[in-house]
């Protein structure tokens, strides 16, 4: 045995890090690990049991497992393999993966799109070929952390504006001038909904380049699954919109709708386009084949909708404070991690999962579980979930936790938009 551990270098010593990589990974394992996990780990809570209620996936129309999104990948699979691998610069003439960027950029009433290998692949590529050192570009604090990241690779300067606060961007705006303005339309960490058109008003009064993630909201919203930005007929005032296509679509991607002439300019400008391989052809297929589905969807999106609405009705009722998600994101935001550990227990001992967040997700001290509600989740599974997130109110202290307590001192609506704004503010990552 001691021979078959060698071959696989199971027993060779590690290379030695030099002290300024060593401390950094000491410091993980000292500050998080140590003390504030108790020796434990945030993200590693119970193994779930057969019986276990999921909702950690982003499969939020149910469709992972569809057949006919199997069948075309199986078949693609059997009869092309893995395909060229090679950069998507290479691609022209009659190809899938265009025949495909072509389709869903029609569905989501765009000129052109660009398929990426991912959701941030899709957000960096974007900023870093519409952005310079002397663009301000201002970000939602609560917006994903792919779209700060492409603020970075751009090399240009990061203007924070309050979560959804249209004003303090304008504020924003009028002091540093003309740029770039990112938002999500759903927030993936509270499930709270960006007010567009108040956006749009903004960024065309001062001929800003207004960019919306759809990650959660393009298959769920919208007509046909179309998106917020359609649904809202704002189509020709944003410019682009970028969405990951692992979320509604449970696929690997990610996708930019944009004008026909920016189409060629990406692929020849950003760097993830240039230097990663294109997607797999039953990738491609399966995506496809996914859009179909989505396109005839409309009875799971209403069923979606009603299980968020009807939940985030039932835990508010309980004294939760669900940030004013009105998606099917739903956060339970116990605060410090040592809280949300007690939380997860709680939840997880009773066969419900979700999804731990916590910093650099979110600010320290707002760490969360995510409930991500789905199409398929039956009236007996949503009364389930209400149960035990009664029965558990006690033993997770949830009238201790700071998001109640905010919640509490809400007297008006208007303070209460003004209080929500300001503490979300904290959420920069």
């Amino acid at each position: 045995m001691k021979a078959v551990f060698d071959r696989l270098g199971k027993n060779q010593p590690s290379p030695s890090l030099p002290a300024f990589v060593a401390s950094r990974v000491e410091q993980y394992y000292s500050e998080r690990v140590t003390d504030t996990w108790g020796g434990g780990h945030i993200m590693r809570g119970r193994i779930p049991g057969p019986d276990a209620l999921h909702l950690s996936s982003n499969d939020y129309l149910a469709i992972a497992r569809h057949p006919d999104i199997i069948r075309s990948m199986s078949r693609t699979l059997r009869s092309d393999g893995n395909g060229l691998l090679m950069s998507g610069i290479f691609l022209h003439g009659d190809c899938p993966q265009l025949k495909f960027e072509n389709r869903l950029a029609a569905f989501m009433h765009a000129e052109a799109g660009v398929l990426c290998q991912s959701g941030y692949a899709a957000n960096i590529g974007l900023i870093q070929s519409i952005a310079s050192a002397r663009t301000p570009v201002y970000v939602d604090m609560m917006a994903h952390m792919s779209l700060w990241e492409g603020i970075r690779c751009a090399g240009a300067v990061p203007v924070p504006f309050r979560h959804n606060d249209a004003a303090h961007l304008e504020q924003q705006i009028v002091r540093y001038g003309q740029g770039v303005v990112l938002v999500d339309s759903i927030y993936s960490t509270n499930g709270s909904v960006c007010p567009l058109v108040t956006f749009a008003e903004v960024c065309d009064r001062h001929e800003c380049v207004f960019v919306v993630d759809e990650s959660h909201s393009l298959g769920t919203h919208g007509p046909r699954g179309a998106g917020l930005v359609v649904e809202l007929g704002l189509e020709s005032r944003v410019a682009f919109r970028t969405a990951s296509l692992a979320k509604a679509f449970a696929g690997r991607a990610g996708f930019i709708s944009c004008p026909v002439r920016f189409q060629e300019y990406f692929k020849f400008e950003s760097n993830p386009a240039i230097f990663s391989s294109t997607l797999l052809p039953h990738e491609i297929s399966g995506l496809d084949a996914t859009l179909s589905v989505i396109e005839g969807a409309d009875r799971r999106r209403r069923r979606l909708a009603s299980n968020a609405a009807w939940l985030r009705e039932r835990l508010t009722s309980l004294g939760y404070n669900l940030n004013a998600s009105e998606s099917q994101i739903i956060a339970l935001e116990a605060g410090t991690e040592q809280r949300t550990i007690l939380l997860r227990d709680a939840l997880e001992s009773r066969g419900i999962f979700g999804s731990v967040f916590c910093a650099p997700a979110t600010a320290r001290n707002r760490a969360l579980i995510r409930l991500s509600i789905h199409a398929a989740l039956t009236d007996a599974q949503i009364e389930r979930l209400v149960s035990v997130c009664r029965d558990i109110r006690s033993e997770v202290e949830l009238d201790s936790w700071p998001s109640s307590r905010r919640l509490g001192e809400r007297p008006s609506s208007r303070k209460h938009s003004h209080e929500q704004s300001t503490a979300d503010s904290a959420l920069a990552v």
